[in-house]
């Protein structure tokens, strides 16, 4: 059996553009939550702690040093395999069909609103699936995920 974290969810930020990254990390926090780790590149993600516990992670796509967060997803799927992976991207095109692993996408432009209901929908799906509330138009759940996740 599954035992489901409780609120506050520990969350990891990979995401390159500075000032994105505390927008995002001040929602986060907003919505009662916690930032664990943060990374720009898969150079910094490849030097976290393996006792991290994150529930949630939301990482950008193309990142800093030429990596890419299609392989941050796939180090964080390896070493922490119960996170949720939510890739935030302006080019949702270039994310894998299956969302290799992800659970859903955040396009960007961000905005507080479409952040924060996406926030809330995951928040129930990670502490209580299926999620309780419908899911927002600002994320799109990964086609593996969509069917178990509808409410």
């Amino acid at each position: 059996m599954v035992t489901r974290p409780k609120p506050p969810l520990n969350v990891i930020v990979v995401e390159d553009e500075p000032l994105i990254a505390l927008d995002i990390e001040m929602m986060v926090e907003d919505a009662g939550h916690t930032v664990i780790a943060e990374a720009t590149s898969l150079y910094d993600a490849e030097a976290w702690s393996n006792d991290l516990s994150p529930h949630l992670a939301f990482i950008d796509v193309q990142l800093a040093r030429q990596t890419s967060g299609l392989d941050v997803s796939k180090l964080i799927q390896k070493r922490w395999p119960d996170t949720i992976i939510v890739f935030v991207t302006a080019n949702p095109k270039i994310i894998p069909d299956g969302f290799d692993g992800a659970h859903g996408v955040i396009p960007k432009p961000l905005s507080r609103s479409g952040f924060m209901a996406a926030m809330q929908y995951l928040q129930k799906g990670v502490c209580d699936p299926p999620p309780t509330v419908m899911q927002p138009n600002s994320f799109t759940a990964s086609p593996a995920f969509a069917a178990t996740w509808k409410v």
